[in-house]
This record gives C-alpha cells, sequence and structure tokens, in this order.
C-alpha cells in the first residue's frame, strides 16, 4: 500500500540554528504510529511541520496521498479567544448529531473539565484548559492522519491514559496513521509502534515503542562503538531499568536481542538501595517528617486533608499521586514547613534541610543577568555523585550544558536549560530531602534519563509529584495518593491509583434518592463519563430551546403586526416558523430521550 505521506530529500534551515533538518526521506504509512523523540532544539517540532504542510522545507518535497485529511495540533494556542468550547469542539454540529456519537462524547468527557462550561469563551480559560480544548477540537474530526506536537502537555494522569486509550482504538488496525512528539515515556510504549529519532540533522527509525527504540539504540552504539561514552552509558543503565523493572515493555520488539541482553547481564542495578540509605541516614538520623493524625482546614472551614499518618524515613524515595485540586501541595506545604497543620502534629528532625524544585522559574529571576559560569561558580567547588568527586564544570554537562552555553547569561536560556540548571543549584546546596514537583515540564526524554541518573546517585529522601507515570515507576520505589483527602499508600502503584480513581468517579455519580449501594450510573447502564455527558447535552438542549422560544415569540409578533396584504410576507414567515416550531418539537423529544437514560 503506498505511503499516506512522503518526504523526500528535505533540508530545514534557520537564520540563527543552522540546518535543523539534512536531506531528510521517510513516509507515513497506513497504519503507522510513530513516536519522535530527540534532543530539544534538534528538529522534532519543525520536522512535524513539514509533514503536515505547516513549514515548506527549503528543499526537497511532501506529498500526500490525493483527498488525505490531516489533523495538526501545534503546542502554540491556536484557537479564536471568542469563540465558546462548544464552537471549538463541535462547531455548527446540532446537539442531537454530536451527542449521537459515542466518539464524540467521549472525547467531551475525556478531555473538556468538568468544570469548564460548554458556553464559556476560549479567552476565559486557563493555558491548560485551552490545551485540553485545542486537542478536542482536533480529535472530534475525522482524518486519515493526526500530526500531534507534545499532546500530554496539562494533561494529568488520568487524561493521559485515557488519550493513550483513544489513538489505540481510533482507527481499525492497519488504517490511520499517528506521528507524535511527546516526553511521556509511558504513553510512547502505550502508543506507538515505530520510533523516530531526530538528531544531528537526520532521522532514524527504530521498530517498536520506547523500550524498544532504547534497546536497539544500546545494541547500535555497541556495535558501532560509539564515541559518546556518557550517552551511551545513560542508555545502557536506562535498558537495565526497563529489562529489570518493567520486562513486559519489551516483550513486542521483533528483532534479536541477544547481544544486548548480554549487555543487561554486566549492568548493576540502577540504585544502591542499601548503600543509598545508610547515606541517608548518615546524613539525616532516623528522623526525617512525621505527619501524626493532621487534618488540615481552609480558612472558610473546609477540610482539605484528614487523617494523615505519613512517617518519611531516610532515604526513602516516593511518588505522590493526585488529581489537581486534591491537597498535593498541601501536603508538601506540611513537610516543608510552609503549611500550619489545622489539629495533629507535625514532627520534623533536627536535622533536615528540604529543598524544592518547583514548577516556576521565579528564583532564577533575581540572577537573569548573570552568565550560568559565574552563578554556579559561586557554589560548591565539587559534589559527589555515585562516589565520584565531579566540579560543577562536569555536573553541567552531565545535564546536557555545552561549554559555550556556560557563557550564556540566564535570561537567554531556554526553559528546559533553566529548569537544569535550577536543579544543579539546588544539588550544589545539598539539601537532605528533595521535593521535585512536575520536573518534566520543559524537558527531552534524553534530558529526563540524564536526571534520573543523577537522582540514582542522589543519598536524601525524595518525594515526587509528577503526572509522567514513567517518571513517578522510575525514580520512586513506592507511591502514594490523596484520594478524597486523605492519603493512601498503593503498593500495586500506579495502576491501583487508575483502579481507585475509576471507583472514585463511579461513587460520585451516585445520584440522591438512588436506592442505598445503587449508582444512577448504574440504574441508567451508563458510565460516570457517559453521564456527565448526557447531563451537558441536556443542559445545551435547553439553552437552545430557550433561543428558539424566543424566535417563535418574535415571529408570531411580526405576524400580528404586519400588513396582511403582504401574502409573500407573511407566507415566508409562517413557513420560518413552522421550521422553527419544528425544531422545537425534535429537541423536546431528543431532550426526554435523554433525560429518560438519566432515570
Amino acid at each position: 500500500m503506498p505511503p499516506l505521506i512522503v518526504a523526500e530529500k528535505v533540508h530545514v534551515a534557520f537564520p540563527t540554528a543552522g540546518p535543523v533538518l539534512r536531506d531528510v526521506t521517510l513516509g507515513l504509512a497506513e497504519g503507522d504510529r510513530v513516536g519522535v523523540v530527540g534532543r530539544n532544539g534538534d528538529g522534532k517540532s519543525t520536522l512535524l511541520r513539514v509533514l503536515a504542510h505547516e513549514l515548506e522545507p527549503d528543499s526537497g518535497r511532501v506529498t500526500w496521498r490525493r483527498d488525505l485529511a490531516v489533523g495538526y495540533v501545534d503546542q502554540s494556542d491556536v484557537l479564536d479567544p471568542a469563540a465558546t468550547v462548544r464552537d471549538a469542539v463541535v462547531g455548527d454540529a446540532l446537539d442531537h448529531e454530536w451527542a449521537g456519537d459515542a466518539r464524540t462524547r467521549d472525547i467531551v468527557s475525556g478531555l473538556v473539565p468538568p468544570d469548564v462550561a460548554w458556553e464559556a469563551r476560549i479567552g476565559e480559560l486557563s493555558g491548560g484548559q485551552r490545551r485540553r480544548v485545542a486537542l478536542a477540537s482536533v480529535l472530534a474530526r475525522s482524518w486519515d492522519v493526526l500530526v500531534l506536537d507534545e499532546p500530554t502537555n496539562h494533561l494529568d494522569l488520568d487524561a493521559v491514559v485515557w488519550l493513550a486509550g483513544h489513538l489505540r482504538q481510533r482507527w481499525p488496525a492497519g488504517s490511520g496513521a499517528l506521528a507524535v512528539i511527546t516526553h511521556d515515556r509511558w504513553f510512547l510504549d502505550e502508543v506507538c509502534t515505530t520510533t523516530w529519532e531526530v538528531h544531528d540533522g537526520t532521522v532514524d527509525a527504530f521498530e517498536g515503542g520506547y523500550a524498544a527504540y532504547v534497546l536497539q539504540r544500546v545494541e547500535r552504539d555497541r556495535q558501532a562503538a560509539a564515541s559518546e561514552a556518557r550517552r551511551q552509558n545513560l542508555m545502557r543503565k536506562e535498558l537495565a531499568w526497563l529489562r529489570r523493572g518493567a520486562p513486559a515493555r519489551t516483550s513486542k520488539p521483533k528483532f534479536r536481542i541477544d547481544a544486548a541482553n548480554e549487555l543487561i547481564g554486566r549492568e548493576p542495578p540502577v540504585r544502591d538501595g542499601v548503600e543509598l540509605t545508610q547515606l541517608a541516614t548518615a546524613r539525616l538520623g532516623k528522623d526525617v517528617v512525621d505527619l501524626l493524625d493532621v487534618d488540615v482546614d481552609l480558612p472558610d472551614g473546609r477540610p482539605v486533608l484528614r487523617d494523615i499518618e505519613w512517617r518519611i524515613g531516610p532515604g526513602e524515595r516516593t511518588g505522590i499521586l493526585g488529581v489537581n485540586g486534591a491537597g498535593k501541595s498541601t501536603l508538601l506545604g506540611l513537610v516543608t514547613g510552609d503549611v500550619a497543620a489545622s489539629r495533629g502534629r507535625v514532627k520534623r528532625g533536627k536535622t533536615v534541610e528540604v529543598a524544592v524544585l518547583s514548577q516556576s522559574l521565579h528564583e532564577l529571576d533575581d540572577v537573569a543577568e548573570e552568565r550560568v559560569s559565574d552563578l554556579v561558580g559561586r557554589q560548591r567547588a565539587t559534589y559527589v555523585a555515585g562516589g565520584k568527586e565531579l566540579t560543577p564544570g562536569q555536573l553541567l554537562e552531565r545535564l546536557g550544558f555545552r561549554t559555550q552555553q556556560l557563557s550564556t547569561p540566564i535570561k537567554d536560556l531556554s526553559g528546559g536549560q533553566r529548569r537544569r540548571l535550577q536543579l544543579l543549584l539546588i544539588l550544589l546546596a545539598e539539601p537532605n530531602v528533595l521535593i521535585l514537583d512536575e520536573p518534566t515540564n520543559d524537558m527531552d526524554t534524553d534530558m529526563l534519563t540524564a536526571i534520573e541518573d543523577l537522582l540514582d546517585t542522589w543519598p536524601g529522601t525524595l518525594l515526587v509529584v509528577s503526572h509522567d507515570r514513567y517518571l513517578l515507576e522510575r525514580v520512586t520505589d513506592q507511591q502514594y495518593a490523596i484520594l478524597d483527602g486523605r492519603l493512601r499508600h498503593l503498593p500495586g502503584g500506579v495502576d491501583e491509583y487508575l483502579v481507585l480513581r475509576e471507583k472514585q468517579e463511579q461513587e460520585r455519580d451516585s445520584a440522591a434518592g438512588a436506592p442505598r449501594g445503587v449508582s444512577q450510573s448504574e440504574q441508567s447502564g451508563l458510565s460516570g463519563a457517559e453521564r456527565r455527558s448526557v447531563q451537558k447535552d441536556i443542559a445545551s438542549l435547553e439553552r437552545r430551546m430557550e433561543k428558539l422560544s424566543a424566535s417563535v415569540d418574535a415571529l408570531h409578533a411580526w405576524l400580528a403586526a404586519h400588513d396582511q396584504s403582504d401574502y409573500e410576507g407573511l407566507q415566508r414567515h409562517t413557513e420560518e416558523l413552522r421550521t422553527v416550531e419544528d425544531e422545537i418539537a425534535r429537541l423536546e423529544e431528543r431532550w426526554l430521550e435523554l433525560s429518560e437514560s438519566l432515570d
């Protein structure tokens, strides 16, 4: 079968960055599910823009199959701020048309947040809400090819899982095509069957998702005797994690892996847990932070956290899960001392030094004019990682900074570079309790691997809040979740959390007046997501009927006041009145059907 999109000898260069793509030739065929990886700035987004005809190459050409429909989601916000959420997602479709389509209902339920009104203006939404609506507006339409640039940005864990499931089932097997950029490595493994690595102006293709890509890349580097020893060692360590910690992830590749398995056998565990715990205990003692029967209330008395019993030990590596607004920041505030308990007791060890890598980069604002080398030079002269003494410059190199970037003013660094510098400054201050709040922002997969490698040697207590499932499973040894204001240990990890979240949603759908133990969803046969979608449909129908009723009143007034000898005008308005009344009758019938489905 001929490819859907073919790029032939594509060359793209920018005045400040030079050539980004050099004579790239590749194709996207029916059934392809391609994940695009590579360092920030190496041309991933440029490649997708060229394939989507959003950017013309300097030379070469991109050919689409005739009548090809391509849906494209950029990182930038392109929605009309004056449009409503309804306009953006379903356009001019009548309520019964889009509400009758199961896929559209699922998209609305999966991506449009419950607190976002259907008639809300795009300009009134937050950046994260706009991003989700933009993604929903593309997914709600039919496409032969989807080209998605960082679609998982601003999505919580539940929404990422939903999106992966939607893309897996969107087309029948062997049809449709997907090309996606994301730093979410779990998502790449779940959705993609091919990986394109963009680097040094070229694109290398690998069979399988992220785990398979790592496996092949290690073997490729070994066979080629790659000179990039540091990068190779990082990927070998990543491979050891993939094979030992989650062997099912590498079950899909269909290539020979004997040589790579030999490499794995020689790799030590990613972390020496015993040594790290000993070092952490030496630095912290036996007591870190204990939360003993703690409650936290808002100023108006509403509860945020209830009955929190959590004893944090030296060397503990814990991931915290929960939806936005669940109380994760409040819980971390108890640990740092920024939040006071309404009831209960918070006990801290005498030697505890807490540092937080927050989502914001404002900590660097005061030194924005300084050069990287000057700022780092004022910190510690050495840092010990993995039993080796490193200079700050060597640490910067491990975090992806080139020599020429050391003289760059901090204000001119990219978001990802500033994020890495922020982490480096925290580590050089040598805290013994480190809190990472969504640390994957602005990071590519290579840099995430480097940071994880650095954290593997960090001897202290690590608390991580993230929607990145891969990161949580990679750098933490246990997970907790905040559910209904209470802290719950998750022996089953992220999978257990997702099961509990689904159960929580079903319980919240229980209706007043329903028999004890029987939810409205169970009574009506609808899932919680379907029920919320039907309720949105009913509200939309009511608004539509209200507008049409006003039109009927206006038409009646016109007919009563107009000259009865104007037969053409009377006939035209009478037909219009009949059409509107028929539409009202149809909407009322649909309203009754939907209302009955909730009973």
